[in-house]
């Protein structure tokens, strides 16, 4: 799908947003769980994200796939994901979930659109829909604030987060009508 400059962009986070990162954690063998458990961590785990392979193992989040076509009809769609700086296969393995859930050729509206970075606020674009602050994600709408950018924060309420995009089918008739 060619880029088309006169439509908003839209940036989209991987983890706990596209893909369900809980599955992941699931799919590991006992011994490597138990050697990361951590009850004092929010996720049951400490440094979880660093276990090679991981990234590989994880599924879509519940109606992420459906989202990501429907906002690609309307908005130039970015993947934008950081990988854990220590785990090298983190990277690969982002790559390859695109492959494998969104496609690989050239037609495919995820074509080559696909950024990882620690510094999400250097990207430029309208929405920028994450379900944390870290990684610049909390900075994104002050540093657009020229294109009224908007960070769409995704998952339900949870003491930090507000809770108004709880899921997929509430971004998707939040954002539709303002493509």
């Amino acid at each position: 799908m060619a880029e088309n400059s006169e439509r908003k962009i839209v940036y989209i986070d991987m983890d706990n947003v596209m893909v369900d990162f809980k599955t992941g954690i699931d799919r590991l063998p006992n011994r490597v769980r138990a050697a990361h458990a951590d009850a004092s961590s929010p996720t049951g785990y400490k440094d979880i994200d660093d276990v090679s392979g991981i990234f590989g193992l994880m599924e879509p989040y519940d109606g992420a796939l459906e989202a990501f076509a429907a906002l690609s009809e309307k908005f130039d769609v970015y993947l934008l994901s950081t990988a854990p700086w220590k785990n090298p296969s983190a990277w690969h393995d982002k790559v390859k979930w695109v492959h494998d859930y969104l496609g690989i050729d050239e037609n495919d509206a995820v074509h080559k659109k696909l950024i990882i970075s620690h510094h999400k606020n250097l990207n430029r674009g309208h929405f920028l829909i994450d379900d944390r602050k870290a990684n610049g994600a909390g900075k994104f709408a002050e540093a657009n604030a020229d294109l009224n950018a908007e960070h769409i924060w995704f998952g339900p309420a949870d003491g930090e987060r507000p809770g108004d995009f709880p899921d997929w089918q509430s971004v998707v008739d939040y954002l539709i009508p303002k493509a």
